[in-house]
């Protein structure tokens, strides 16, 4: 039902919204058509050369693709009230986990700074500079994107009285997982997946300054993002400390008042037995980040407080684990133009222990917050990759196809820059050095270590309007994933149709 409801929105959205101009709409279309190789010295892909990249690439050491996209920016309409967006992306992709990839399928619509998005698109991470950080913990670039209905203010909105000095914007989304047949295949008959999963995602940021006025902004608000819904086939229930019962098969509670408890935290899964907890899998984050906006230069420190459930929501068992980034815009110059440093540590996860009040010990401890696993959902993933931050290593990597993280306690710190050297070249560097503790329920007896390192450049021909040509150069090293040096190359051509 939910995705009958959201074709019939795909279709009309863009009709109710603009009635009388629809002969606009073909109008300021682009198009893209690409070509993509990567291969690798090992079976296994460079860690850099796979992530960050929306999902469309493989952990295979040799993969590629062929990729067309039509889409019409909602910029097309800048002079109007009313904007009407839409796009359709196909990928043909070889050694992926599926044989062909709607990667994105969307319309949308936006009146003043009020936008409603419709389908598979690519969303803009909120705080993390897209081409150089490691990621958001929340929803990164790493996983394909999710279908979904999505409502949002995308540009801060002035509030009145404030004389432009603080503004906010926000979203509030639902939609389904695609993943479906990878989880059954991937998992198998005996271990824990799921189907049908729905998606829920709230959001609310604020920004104190006027940059017009006074060169030092701050920004900051809380982003959580939720699994509900669908069915469950091999998970356990909970009955005592000690005691577990195996089900083979659990239909999850799919009304219209699952999709209020996603939104307030509420309800509980059929499975919590006497342990009730939120219905669903809730991923959160507290963001801030103070910028300051130099003479041609700035610099930006930032941050990012994960929590996977009410423990860390709030400051009761004190915040240990963060994501801290300091991010510099240089003058303009032919060397480096942006450095970015990022450190993260999400070792702590509100200790190691856990206890749920009972009637021998009635005392609530909420430790070991277990990040991106979940037992009705196994992982915070989406066709295998991490939908968060990435170094909390993907499902897709386990040999024993166990839909869960296995490396969520670890500490990491990211180093990486870009510049441009002429018009027409442009490079970029990631260094990642990255130790696991592994997780509580299964730690490792010795950490792991991994240095991901890429180097990237991409040349856009003065004299071959609309072509570009970007390679790569990456590799792994240390005892985590497996050695590995690899290289690929991509050829784009884009350009407008009307």
């Amino acid at each position: 039902m939910v995705k009958q409801f959201l074709l019939i929105l795909l279709i009309i959205a863009p009709i109710t919204a603009c009635k009388a101009q629809l002969s606009r709409l073909g109008t300021g279309v682009e198009y893209a058509g690409e070509i993509h190789a990567t291969i690798s010295s090992d079976d296994q892909a460079p860690f850099w050369l796979v992530h960050n990249k929306y999902g469309l690439s493989s952990i295979e050491g040799d993969f590629g693709y062929v990729r067309g996209s039509i889409h019409r920016s909602l910029n097309a309409d800048s002079l109007r009230q009313w904007a009407i967006g839409y796009g359709i992306d196909v990928v043909v992709p070889h050694h992926f986990t599926s044989d062909f990839v709607m990667q994105q399928l969307y319309v949308e619509s936006q009146y003043k700074n009020l936008r409603l998005t419709v389908g598979t698109k690519e969303l803009p991470m909120e705080f993390s500079n897209p081409e150089l950080s490691t990621g958001d913990m929340v929803v990164s670039q790493n996983s394909r994107p999710i279908p979904q209905v999505r409502l949002e203010v995308p540009d801060y909105w002035d509030i009145p009285g404030t004389k432009g000095w603080v503004g906010v914007k926000g979203h509030i989304a639902y939609g389904w997982f695609t993943d479906n047949n990878w989880q059954r295949t991937f998992a198998g008959p005996k271990r824990l997946y799921t189907n049908n999963t729905h998606y829920h995602s709230k959001a609310l940021y604020f920004r104190f300054g006027n940059e017009q006025v006074f060169p030092l902004t701050f920004t900051g608000g809380i982003r959580v993002d939720c699994q509900f819904s669908g069915d469950a086939w091999n998970l356990l229930q909970r009955k005592d400390d000690t005691t577990y019962v195996d089900l083979s098969y659990v239909a999850m509670d799919n009304g219209i008042k699952s999709y209020w408890n996603a939104l307030t935290f509420g309800g509980s899964d059929p499975n919590d037995g006497d342990f009730k907890n939120a219905e669903g899998n809730h991923v959160g984050s507290w963001h801030g980040s103070l910028n300051y906006q130099g003479n041609g230069w700035s610099v930006r420190g930032y941050l990012e407080h994960q929590f996977d459930d009410h423990s860390q929501l709030f400051m009761q068992y004190g915040w240990k684990d963060m994501k801290w980034g300091l991010e510099a815009q240089l003058p303009k110059n032919p060397f480096v133009s942006t450095v970015l440093m990022e450190l993260i540590s999400t070792k702590d996860q509100t200790s190691s222990v856990y206890h749920d009040a009972t009637d021998d010990l009635p005392i609530q401890i909420s430790g070991r917050d277990n990040y991106y696993n979940q037992q009705v959902y196994g992982a915070w993933q989406h066709w295998g990759m991490t939908i968060g931050n990435p170094l909390l290593i993907s499902p897709i990597y386990n040999e024993e196809h166990q839909i869960s993280i296995f490396h969520n306690r670890l500490r990491a710190t990211h180093l990486a820059i870009a510049g441009d050297p002429c018009r027409a070249i442009h490079y970029r560097v990631l260094y990642t050095h990255m130790r696991s503790w592994g997780t509580y329920d299964f730690p490792l007896t010795d950490t792991q270590h991994n240095d991901f390192l890429m180097a990237e450049m991409t040349v856009k021909p003065n004299r071959l309007k609309g072509w570009s040509f970007t390679g790569a150069f990456g590799l792994n090293r240390g005892d985590l994933l497996k050695k590995s040096t690899g290289a690929s190359l991509s050829i784009r051509k884009e350009g407008i149709i009307r």
